[in-house]
């Protein structure tokens, strides 16, 4: 199969979303049917939940431990000005080339221009989020250029036509007998049961990719300003092919991703480990000093870094919200949440899925048409509890939700806040409405109006008391 025969996966639109938090509500009303998807990824996420316990009870103290990892990142987003020029300077003394991107638009162009400059015909790519948030798989095949995910779930996914379903593990939702029947269809291999074989046939087939691609791209886990390197961590080693073997590397990191020394991923490459795959260390943790130099024998002839903004410095100068910046995209929050496990990561319609992603996409793609994730939210904390740099997620969504009140105001919700204050702060309104609910929840439930038939098609209401709490706290 040729390179370019892959198509781009489907992911949102790059423009203002339009009927947005429509779509959310359509799609996840759909998915709460699916009992049978939501219990394989509930399975899944069980043994998730059993082997990070484990990791974490290995720890001499764990809260310690997120103590330090969180003020790493803490010294580090707030010392950005000085850390993003210092680590800039290292990496291209050590020989590599940095871009500036203020926006999504700019990174591709960039990208797409330095592939241009290589003359390069097919691109290898390895697991890299940032691409996903500028689309950039989409811009290269538009242009021309064949691309392969070399992630073996991304590369799933690639070939399903979908965007990652959890940005940790993208084909968590897929069962093995749908990568079977996947590779059948687009490698031409018999069918299988086992894992060990799909992981071999994958393999098989991207090692003469990687021998043929001009150009290798990659993410970055983080940016180490004292020595200029860039950290990638990975379980397959793909993303150490992808740098090595192309004649050209292209890294794309978010400008947060920066930590002061290389000191501090003594915490947060273990934190990162247990917290989002329930690993003491992820397989392969390597560190990038920029391109071949001489008596090398490998690595590429040039190495280029994409630092992209993208609305992080608009989320830098908010003090309230700064910290969800610190995020190192673990996806313990999502592997928590009640609410990613019944409604799905596509039913997100964004890159960032689950708590995390309903924090940051409105301050990346528009408070407005995106607030709806951040009511998405059961604001049970479990996610604030799970997050190894302390970041306050739950508050964070509630604090987005008050911003979009304030600069975007829904005429209904607004007027049913005043109805309520109206009731709640006249005692006796409140009590006789009620009276009047206690009598009307029989009736509704057999009447089931259209207004409350959905609702109503997954619940029981239940009985009404005879007496209200005020009423029975007044008798005794």
């Amino acid at each position: 199969m040729s390179t370019q025969s892959i198509p781009a996966a489907t992911t949102e639109p790059a423009g203002p979303a339009r009927g947005a938090k429509k779509r959310f509500l359509h799609d996840a009303a759909e998915h709460v049917r699916d009992t049978g998807h939501r219990a394989f990824v509930r399975k899944a996420l069980g043994g998730y939940y059993t082997s990070r316990d484990t990791q974490k009870s290995r720890y001499r103290d764990w809260e310690q431990a997120r103590d330090a990892a969180s003020l790493a990142k803490w010294s580090a987003v707030n010392r950005l000005d000085e850390l993003l020029p210092r680590f800039v300077a290292a990496f291209e003394a050590n020989g590599g080339i940095v871009h500036w991107a203020r926006d999504a638009d700019e990174a591709r162009t960039i990208v797409l221009a330095l592939l241009r400059e290589a003359k390069a015909r097919a691109v290898i790519k390895s697991k890299c989020m940032t691409s996903e948030e500028i689309h950039l798989n989409a811009a290269m095949e538009h242009d021309g250029y064949g691309v392969v995910e070399s992630d073996l779930g991304e590369f799933i996914q690639q070939l399903r036509g979908e965007p990652p379903y959890h940005f940790v593990f993208p084909c968590m939702h897929v069962r093995r007998d749908e990568i079977s029947d996947l590779f059948g269809k687009h490698l031409g291999t018999p069918p299988t049961d086992s894992p060990e074989e799909l992981t071999m046939i994958a393999r098989r087939h991207m090692r003469r990719l990687y021998v043929d691609a001009d150009v290798g791209i990659t993410g970055a886990n983080f940016l180490v300003a004292e020595t200029g390197q860039i950290s990638i961590t990975e379980n397959e080693g793909n993303a150490r092919l992808t740098a090595a073997l192309p004649r050209m590397h292209i890294a794309i990191s978010g400008i947060e991703k920066v930590v002061e020394r290389l000191d501090d991923l003594s915490v947060l490459l273990p934190m990162l480990a247990t917290a989002g795959a329930g690993q003491p260390m992820t397989c392969y943790n390597t560190l990038y000093a920029g391109p071949r130099r001489d008596g090398e024998t490998d690595g590429p002839e040039a190495m280029h870094l994409v630092l992209l903004d993208n609305q992080r410095s608009a989320i830098l100068a908010d003090p309230e919200q700064r910290d969800s910046l610190h995020c190192i995209r673990c996806g313990a929050c999502l592997n928590v949440c009640p609410i990613f496990k019944n409604v799905g990561g596509f039913t997100y319609g964004t890159t960032y899925q689950g708590p995390i992603g309903s924090v940051i996409t409105p301050h990346l793609r528009g408070l407005a048409d995106w607030n709806h994730l951040s009511g998405a939210s059961s604001l049970c904390g479990a996610c604030t509890d799970a997050c190894p740099v302390r970041i306050d997620i739950h508050h964070h969504l509630l604090q987005n939700r008050r911003n979009a009140a304030r600069t975007a105001p829904n005429r209904w919700e607004r007027l049913g806040h005043r109805a309520f204050v109206a009731v709640a702060s006249r005692p006796w309104v409140f009590a006789a409405g009620g009276a009047i609910a206690r009598r009307m929840l029989g009736l509704l439930t057999w009447l089931r109006p259209p207004v409350l038939r959905d609702w109503l098609a997954t619940r029981d209401l239940p009985r009404a008391p005879a007496r209200s709490f005020r009423d029975q706290w007044s008798r005794r």
